[in-house]
């Protein structure tokens, strides 16, 4: 089943086709740059940007995977979460698409691709072997991206029980928002990585969330953030030049440390009290791309005899196209056109 794909839930455009599981092409024009200049995503030059530039990466993730229109045999878009006047460019989209192409449209939940990510497979290198999905059910799945902070338990695609989600911040935005916070621009999740690589996450001293409330069976991080920045201000009260490039490896290594550590000790707690038969660990959304963070999820899957999965490639945690149409293979809903539209603030349940 050949899929075009679209996503446009936020500030990357994005359009992938796929073959099943199989990524044939997957197309990501960044607007990260152009709002960087104002500290976030600017909703307005959001739609603008992908009215620019969705018939572009449409015509190359086509071009690339070699095929052509005729050639799908589906579409499928993102309709929610995300942000609305931008999910809106995608759906129109979508909908032209498929009535050009004369096939079914299949809305898409983007938490629940991120959460079926792991499950893409590359282009087989031989064109005689064909990439095969082995989905082992239940499973334990956690998504962690700048909107959202949800773990679940899998009983099957399509059939999910949430287990523990953030009550205010998500990780991803709590991290962009303390990279913020020491001057290191928009997007920050990215390069707060490279610099807490670097520092010692013991130099000071930050509040893990929730510590000794993981039975609460949530996450949360507006706490952390608000303590980040009464650390950072008093520093600054004791020394006008702070912080120095060291005070900034540090402390990114310290809130990045308290943000993981609070992640390890809700999960470790739920997979530890929840009776379960689940073999696999999926791990999907943008955060799921840092290396520290997956070490640590890892040692804990070794420790509970689970099969750790993330995305083959880093470039299916971030937003893209390529997870909703693997979605879509796995998880097809056939709605009359006419009936689908944007749920900016769509539940994965």
């Amino acid at each position: 089943m050949t899929i075009l794909s679209i996503d446009t839930s936020c500030d990357e455009t994005a359009a992938a086709l796929t073959d099943n599981t199989t990524v044939l092409s997957n197309i990501v024009w960044s607007q990260a740059a152009d709002h960087a200049k104002f500290g976030g995503v600017m909703p307005s030059l959001a739609k603008r940007m992908h009215e620019e530039r969705i018939y572009w990466v449409i015509e190359k993730a086509l071009l690339s995977a070699g095929k052509k229109v005729g050639d799908i045999n589906a579409v499928a878009v993102t309709t929610g979460p995300g942000l609305s006047i931008a999910l809106g460019v995608g759906v129109e989209k979508a909908k032209e698409m498929a009535k050009k192409a004369n096939v079914p449209l299949i809305p898409i939940n983007h938490v629940e691709a991120h959460l079926l990510s792991p499950l893409s497979q590359p282009k087989p290198k031989n064109r005689n072997n064909k990439s095969k999905t082995v989905s082992k059910f239940p499973a334990f799945g956690l998504v962690v991206s700048g909107g959202n902070t949800i773990f679940v338990l899998l009983n099957g695609v399509g059939s999910y029980k949430v287990l523990a989600e953030t009550q205010d911040d998500a990780l991803g935005e709590a991290l962009d928002k303390a990279a913020r916070m020491l001057g290191l621009g928009y997007p920050g999740g990215a390069i707060f990585e490279k610099m807490a690589a670097k520092g010692n996450l013991n130099a000071f001293s930050l509040p893990v969330p929730l510590l000794g409330q993981e039975n609460r069976q949530i996450f949360s991080y507006s706490g952390l953030k608000t303590s980040f920045y009464r650390l950072i201000e008093s520093q600054k009260a004791k020394d006008p030049n702070f912080p120095s490039k060291t005070d900034t490896y540090n402390l990114a290594a310290t809130f990045q440390n308290a943000a993981f550590t609070h992640i390890e000790r809700v999960v470790s707690h739920i997979i530890k009290t929840k009776e379960s038969s689940a073999g696999d660990f999926y791990l999907g959304g943008g955060v799921a791309a840092n290396v520290e963070l997956r070490k640590r999820l890892r040692a804990i899957c070794r420790k509970h005899g689970l099969t750790f999965r993330v995305p083959y490639i880093k470039r299916l945690c971030g937003d893209n196209a390529a997870m909703v149409g693997v979605c879509a293979f796995l998880n097809p809903k056939f709605i009359d056109p006419e009936k689908i539209d944007r749920d900016p603030n769509v539940k994965l349940l």
